[in-house]
């Protein structure tokens, strides 16, 4: 079991991912958190994770949060669940399973007004090596005034949050470069992969023809087969590709 204590003050760059004006725990923060307890227990893959509860950060003070990583099943795999303790009352925020070999995969969304889902991609796009970048035949796409049109859609993401770079569309794909601000690196350096970069890897589905609805914030929910094949990252390259209605 894992404990820590969430808070503005101790992780000061929370209060840059706000949604409808409330500072909310990014998706991407708990599967942080499943990837650093599988590490305890010799399980590097986050097989699922679905989000279950909203956690919004407190203006004042933190919120205790607790990861627990239950005994292993006959398959070897190991339940993880991430709860956060306010006023005496425990809330269940997220609940998944850890295991040992996969490919990402997000599905769904926090009932925001939309839902995401991003799915594993196959062995063969997983290996595809990135070589040439942009990839031959790919269209640059402008991303000067993404995130003011985000902010209308009610996504209040700050600095920290605002790491697409660079995005480029062929075919039904979209390619990206994300990077975290300077004074976020020293952090990134703490994790598998920090959730403020892998949120914003994120933010080139609203380029693509992934989502329903323009309109509305869409948040991921669900996560599947996540491994991670380096850590500490503050830079990536990113593809995201199709995998259904609201899913990527």
């Amino acid at each position: 079991m894992l404990t820590g204590l969430v808070s503005l003050d101790g992780q000061p760059w929370l209060a840059h991912h706000m949604v409808r004006d409330t500072v909310v725990f990014p998706g991407t923060g708990f599967v942080e958190l499943a990837l650093q307890a599988g590490q305890h227990f010799g399980h590097s893959v986050v097989e699922e994770l679905t989000l279950e509860t909203p956690l919004v950060v407190p203006d004042q003070g933190g919120v205790q949060v607790q990861v627990a990583v239950s005994a292993a099943d006959e398959r070897g795999r190991r339940p993880v669940t991430v709860h956060s303790c306010r006023a005496g009352e425990w809330v269940l925020h997220a609940s998944g399973t850890l295991g040992a070999t996969g490919a990402l995969d997000v599905t769904g969304a926090l009932d925001v007004t939309g839902a995401l889902d991003v799915t594993e991609p196959r062995p063969a796009e997983v290996a595809r090596p990135l070589d040439v970048w942009p990839p031959e035949g790919a269209r640059s796409l402008d991303v000067s005034g993404m995130y003011e049109a985000m902010a209308e859609r009610g996504y209040g993401y700050g600095p920290a949050f605002q790491g697409l770079r660079a995005a480029w569309t062929r075919d039904d794909e979209i390619y990206a470069e994300v990077a975290l601000e300077p004074e976020a690196q020293d952090v990134a350096a703490r994790c598998g992969v920090h959730p403020a970069l892998l949120d914003a890897a994120l933010h080139g589905v609203g380029l693509g023809r992934f989502l329903t609805d323009l309109g509305q914030a869409y948040l991921p929910f669900s996560w599947s087969g996540v491994a991670l094949r380096a850590v500490g990252a503050s830079a990536i390259r990113v593809v995201l590709s199709p995998a259904g209605a609201d899913a990527v």
